[in-house]
């Protein structure tokens, strides 16, 4: 007979993934893939005390994994993206021309604002990283920032762009999980999300002049401009690609026959343009792209790509699914929040213990669809019982596992970045200032009232203000 999980239990899972988690990655060096097991094998283990079969456990971690399937899909094609992007002279033409035409002193709120754009219109965090955001790295670096401060004002803005796009999956699951509706949802989303970007922007720029100021040298840039020239054939059509992936995601097609497009085009490209070899191009689309141009710094930083790069990511997102699975389905979330819940008798305090616990499954997981999903179902009659509007609810989990969750270091999004960008994760979660503002935003609403929707679920269908 299955038993309610008790606190204690409960906290067990969550305890040994945090220990091991920072462990991993303080001490060991070894990644999340190890803590994340041990969170399984932890999970598994309370389960089984309180009643759940092995085949259960396993259908409920089958269950986790089969959610995150479409965004290993879409992962497994951005590989193959920035593969023949690369070789194609797609990405390297970005660079090229933004080394050339962008001022040093506005360069790092232009990395956050252009790829806040692009995220917007291709409703894609993940994508604008691998394609604008790798490009703005190695621009970045050739003018001599910080690699960490550039990394992150490309997630920062990567993230504004994919939490305010309709395109967006976390955009459209978060109001569907809180039973409101996506434009409703969006259009209250403005209320933190702009002002959290605009600050953003202003510290980037005061950071960015700094930085500018003490730079003299440009013999990198022009180095890098060399080495680009001698490799590819630069020309402004090779910007037609991007362009034609934004007009696709416009047009509302779907995103993964749009992705797998535009990378199998990018490969047209290489041969056409490049001269590659087809042999060549699908060893890029496999492996990444590769090249000895005899610079460094144009080889490091190019030598990427290929559906195998995107493996680390997919098997950590395949790991923390299963946890997530498990979490979900022996209840232990519920466990922690039950008593919580029904201690909150203000909108002050429910709008922080979402938020709070949003992190909660963020750390716990590392993964965006858990720590939106299951604290908006947890959550929802809450809500309503307190005559709140559930747009209210959605805004919140967006704004912490949307957007909070870049600031957990073993989090699929933050991976997926180091990896993608070079850099490791707490090397520039610091510089992710949208992702701190957010929730901060968020809490200090709860707090004042202000913008905090409310709507007599009892009586009627529209809000009564807001």
């Amino acid at each position: 007979m299955k038993r309610q999980v008790s606190i204690g239990l409960a906290l067990l899972p969550i305890l040994a993934l945090m220990i091991a988690g920072a462990a991993s990655i303080f001490t060991w060096k070894a990644g999340m893939f190890i803590p994340l097991v041990i969170g399984i094998i932890v999970t598994v283990l309370v389960g089984v005390v309180n009643g759940y079969r092995w085949d259960e456990l396993q259908d409920m971690m089958v269950k986790g994994v089969a959610k995150a399937l479409p965004a290993i899909f879409i992962l497994l094609v951005i590989g193959m993206i920035v593969g023949t992007w690369i070789s194609s002279g797609v990405i390297p033409a970005m660079i090229y021309y933004g080394l050339s035409f962008i001022h040093p002193a506005f360069f790092v709120p232009t990395v956050a604002i252009v790829t806040g754009i692009v995220a917007v219109t291709l409703g894609s965090s993940f994508t604008s990283i691998a394609t604008i955001g790798l490009a703005f790295m190695v621009i970045g670096e050739g003018m001599g920032f910080s690699p960490a401060l550039i990394a992150g004002a490309v997630i920062s803005g990567a993230f504004f762009g994919d939490k305010l796009s309709p395109l967006s999956d976390t955009t459209n699951i978060a109001p569907a999980m809180a039973e409101t509706d996506l434009f409703s949802h969006v259009r209250h989303m403005l209320w933190d999300t702009i002002p959290a970007f605009l600050i953003t922007i202003l510290l980037y720029l005061i950071i960015g002049q700094g930085s500018a100021a003490q730079m003299a040298d440009t013999g990198n840039i022009d180095t890098i401009l060399s080495g680009i020239e001698q490799s590819f054939l630069i020309h402004p059509l090779l910007l037609l690609l991007p362009v034609l992936t934004i007009l696709l995601m416009m047009k509302r097609m779907p995103a993964l026959p749009t992705l797998l497009l535009v990378g199998l085009l990018g490969g047209v490209l290489s041969i056409l343009i490049q001269g590659e070899m087809v042999t060549d191009m699908v060893n890029t689309m496999t492996t990444g792209f590769h090249i000895e141009s005899g610079i460094p710094s144009v080889d490091s930083l190019l030598n990427r790509g290929g559906i195998v790069s995107m493996l680390n990511t997919i098997g950590l997102l395949t790991i923390a699914t299963a946890l997530g699975g498990l979490l979900e389905g022996t209840k232990i979330f519920e466990a922690l929040v039950r008593p919580i819940v029904h201690r909150i008798k203000s909108s002050s305090s429910l709008i922080a213990t979402t938020i709070a616990s949003t992190f909660l499954v963020a750390f716990a997981s590392g993964a965006q669809f858990l720590a939106i999903i299951l604290p908006t179902r947890t959550f929802v009659q809450t809500y309503k019982d307190m005559n709140l509007d559930t747009k209210n609810l959605s805004r919140c989990v967006e704004a912490a596992g949307t957007v909070g969750i870049t600031l957990v270091p073993w989090g699929v999004p933050a991976v997926f970045a180091s990896n993608m960008l070079g850099i490791d994760a707490v090397e520039f979660i610091p510089y992710i200032f949208f992702a701190f503002l957010v929730p901060l935003i968020n809490i200090v609403y709860g707090l004042t009232g202000w913008t905090i929707a409310k709507k007599d679920y009892s009586k009627a269908d529209e809000p009564v203000s807001e």
